[in-house]
């Protein structure tokens, strides 16, 4: 919302400076940039701990992610429609989360971090984490 508002704000000075051009363009990047880092493109998120109960529960992969990562991005769309049948959990807004993601990877928080059953996965293939997904169906 913050990237959105301040683009609309660059934006008007340069509509009163005469560049409508210059102001739908800087318009445009503002608002993918608010796309690409808003959560509103994933599914809900839960919490750590509610996502690996559900997951022993249904065998569906738990993806640990945070906004605006690339990575995380290019899962989200290759997933497709299946992504909402994975259990998302954000990194930034659930320290339970970020603590898993961090003991899967020597400390580090490396997203996108998948757990399958009870394995930690950093950074795979997106057509695995699909298999992996049709298998728990």
């Amino acid at each position: 919302m913050l990237l959105v508002l301040c683009g609309s704000v660059l934006a008007a000075g340069l509509i009163v400076s005469g560049t409508p051009g210059t102001t739908a363009a800087l318009l445009l990047v503002f608002v993918l940039l608010a796309g690409v880092n808003s959560p509103l493109i994933f599914p809900r998120s839960t919490g750590a701990l509610e996502a690996q109960r559900r997951s022993a529960v249904d065998g569906r992969p738990v993806v640990f992610w945070r906004p605006g990562c690339k990575y995380c991005i290019r899962l989200r769309i290759r997933l497709g429609r299946s992504a909402r049948q994975v259990h998302w959990v954000d990194i930034w807004r659930d320290p339970a989360g970020a603590a898993a993601a961090r003991a899967a990877n020597d400390g580090n928080e490396t997203v996108r971090t998948v757990i399958v059953a009870g394995q930690p996965h950093s950074n795979p293939d997106p057509a695995w984490v699909r298999e992996q997904l049709s298998r728990s169906t």
